[in-house]
Formats: C-alpha cells, structure tokens, sequence
C-alpha cells in the first residue's frame, strides 16, 4: 500500500496529478510487471510444453521397445526353428535391426537402402545354403544378387518391406511415419520452449505497467484492469507470437494426421511383427524354388565349382533329399511391446494435440481470462481504463503484427518483424512438410 499521496509530476509511466509511488518506486514496478508477464506466459504455455515432452518420451520408448522386442522374437524364433542355419548367420539380421534402430533414431540411413541390402546379403546366404555341393566364390555370389531383382527368389515379398518402384512399403511407412511423429513432437517441445521465452519490449513493458501497477501508485491497487485495456497490452505484447498462429495450427494438424496414419495402415506394431513372418515366408518361397532359381542362376553366372568331398548333382537332384525349412506356426509369431497399446498411446494423443489449435492467437484471451490479469466483463465500468475507474472506451486491435498499427496502448514498429519469431515459423514449416510426406510414406531426407 502507498504511504503518502502526492504530486505524480515526477512520474514517467502512470498519470502525473497524484501518486504515492516514487521514480524508484515505479521502476521497480515496471521490472516486476515484466516479470509477471513472462511468468504468466511461461504458466500458460506449461501444459503445451508438458504434453509434448511427456508425449515424446512415451512415443520414443513404445517404438524402441517395439524394435527390440521385435527383434528379440526374430532370434528366438528362427533359433528354434532354422537352428545353427540360423545361428551362423544372425549377423545379417543383427545388421539390419541396427540401421533400423540408427534410422529411427535420426541418422542418415536410407531405409530403402537398408532393406535393399539385407535382401541382398540374404539371397547370397540362402542360396549357399540350397546348394551346399557347391563352393561359391564372392564374385559369383554378387553375380547371384545382381540376377535377384529378375529372378526374385524371396518373390514378392521383399517389395512389402522395402521402397521398390516408386512405391513405399509398409514397414518403410511404418518406420518413416514413426520417426517423423517422435521428431514432431521434439520439434513442438522446442517450439514453445524458444516461443515462451522471447523477451519483452520496453513499449510492452512500460505498457504492462501502466495497466498493472498505475492503480496501485493511486492508492487502489485492487483496480484491475479494465478488459479491453488488457486485450491491447497482450495483443501489442504478443503480436509475434500471434503470427505463429498459422503454422502452428498445420503442425498441429500434420501431428494429428501423421498419429491416425499409425492407427492404420502405417501401424508400427503390426509393421515390426511382420519383418520375421516376411522373412520366414522368403526364405520359404527360395527354398521350394531353389530347383527353377538355382538352374536360371548358373545360366546366368556360370557353373560354380563342387564343394571339396562332394560330388556335383543336377539342381533336380539337390532338391529332393534335403529337410525343408518350415514357417512359423501362429503361435510363434514375435510378439508386440509388453502391456503397450498404439491405439491408446495415438488416441491420447490426439486427445490433447487438438486443444493447441490456436494457442497463439488466443494467448491474450487466456491471460486476460484471468481475475488477476483483469477485471471480468461484469465490471466494466468499475475498473481501471488506463487513466482512472471507468469504462476503457478504445475499440480492440487486430491479431498480429500488422494489425498493431492503430495500437492506443503498445507502440509497436510493424515494419519490423521480430527475427526469432520468423526463424521459429521457418522450423515449423520444415517440421510441418516432413510430417505430410510422411503421410504418404515419403522421407524428406531422402526425396530426389
């Protein structure tokens, strides 16, 4: 409370006929109304921050646990079930989960790439294993790869698990989809975190104390704010942060879009079970066509030379005596991330993206929705106007920097954007564009 009124002509901020504040005083009260300013911003803008941290976390653990425990099933299935077949050539399947994992995880990975290559070392594999009388070399086994994509020995399914003629497979889609969401919601945590922080103005702060603190210097300091008067303050105060409004509402959408692609045909659990089915099912089709596959290869490479001890049969002699490998029984199948579920983690998510639409633009709204900031709209002759107790009779400004131009209460340069706000808009846009070809199953980092 003010100890004494007096003469305010020393005053630089709130009405100079009479105050109890001194210049020290309303110094003090200028620095204090900017920090509950930010403070209130900081507030307001938690639960956006939490949502995508807490939502980020959840969704990276899910996906990874996912990986691991897909791969986890793989090992153990085909140990079961190809034995020291298997066992003597894990390294081929480690590989692949670990550029699976590094892709995910951000790296500069092709996933096409990826996939391409592990069918290739695979044929290379398999096909050494149906011909055991034979020694192959590494050349004639490259031979072998290079015949692959005519002779297609896994069939058609290596086409569902890798970028082949221009179309995307479902487990690229599934892994691009994926690292594009958990990247989003990195890029939206750190969205808000730079966009509540921005500074305040000088004009915005004496502003904030001309509306806040001037009645307390006339000895009322339970006068809140008059309602149309906050609206002006925060809406000069803001008027970057609004023209972030647009973008924001398309990264929110792109999340959203981008969550219900996982409820569906990009389901990442669906798509790392299938990696071992798929798999076994390949390894199935080249073994029951080994006798047409292994006879259009030599055509094609050569004869290889007989393996030492063993006498050369014709392909249609290998084929009759050998123990077929087998597929999975249903029960077998890998099993999915323990007591986790896609569709609750995305309907949750959903849940609480959808509300952020418009946070920017409505920021001033929320803050002067608030008792403290002002007085609610039942009082608006008995509140303060910026001079005195009474109506605040100046129209609302626009939203945005452009529409501060007729200002009455923050003095903002309109020519003058601030920088920080346009490079965040730019994050945004590059966040947004690579949550949309994912949509459609394209990866940004790797679109010719």
């Amino acid at each position: 409370m003010c100890p004494v009124i007096g003469p305010g002509e020393h005053l630089r901020l709130c009405p100079q006929d009479y105050t109890c504040c001194s210049s020290v005083m309303e110094e003090a009260l200028a620095r204090k109304s900017e920090v509950d300013f930010l403070s209130a911003i900081d507030d307001t803008s938690q639960f956006l921050l939490t949502t995508f941290t807490l939502r980020h976390r959840k969704f990276d653990e899910f996906f990874r646990e996912l990986i691991d425990m897909a791969e986890k099933s793989m090992n153990q299935m085909f140990t079961k079930t190809y034995g020291k077949l298997y066992t003597q050539n894990a390294r081929v399947f480690q590989d692949l989960f670990v550029e699976l994992r590094r892709y995910y995880s951000g790296g500069n990975v092709s996933l096409g790439e990826v996939l391409a290559e592990f069918w290739s070392r695979l044929v290379e594999r398999v096909f050494s294993l149906v011909n055991p009388q034979y020694q192959f070399s590494e050349e004639y086994l490259e031979c072998v790869s290079k015949h692959a994509e005519q002779l297609q020995p896994f069939g058609d399914l290596p086409r569902k698990l890798r970028i082949q003629a221009r179309q995307t497979n479902y487990v690229s889609r599934a892994f691009i989809a994926s690292r594009a969401l958990v990247q989003g919601l990195a890029t939206g945590r750190e969205i808000v975190s730079k966009a509540a922080k921005l500074s305040a103005g000088g004009e915005c702060v004496r502003a904030l104390m001309r509306q806040w603190y001037c009645p307390l210097c006339r000895g009322t300091p339970s006068l809140r704010p008059c309602r149309g008067l906050c609206l002006n303050v925060m809406k000069g105060c803001l008027a970057n942060q609004a023209d972030l409004d647009a973008e924001w509402n398309n990264f929110i959408d792109a999340l959203v879009q981008v969550s219900e692609k996982l409820e569906g045909p990009f389901n990442m659990e669906l798509a790392v079970d299938s990696i071992a089915v798929k798999v076994s099912e390949a390894i199935m089709h080249m073994q029951e066509n080994s006798v047409s596959i292994s006879t259009k290869v030599f055509q094609g490479c050569g004869s290889p030379r007989p393996a030492p001890g063993r006498s050369r049969r014709s392909p249609r002699e290998q084929g009759g005596n050998r123990r077929p490998f087998r597929t999975y029984s249903p029960e077998e199948k890998p099993t999915t991330a323990a007591g986790t579920n896609l569709d609750r983690l995305v309907s949750d998510l959903k849940e609480r993206l959808r509300p952020m639409r418009g946070f920017w633009v409505s920021l001033p709204y929320t803050l002067c929705n608030d008792d403290k900031m002002a007085a609610d709209l039942t009082n608006e002759d008995r509140c303060w106007n910026g001079q005195t107790r009474g109506r605040y009779l100046p129209d609302v400004t626009g939203d945005g920097l452009v529409s501060q131009i007729n200002n009455p209460e923050v003095e903002v340069d309109i020519a003058r954007p601030d920088v920080r706000t346009r490079q965040l808009i730019m994050e945004l846009r590059v966040a947004t564009n690579r949550l949309r070809h994912a949509q459609t199953g394209q990866d940004t980092d790797f679109i010719d």
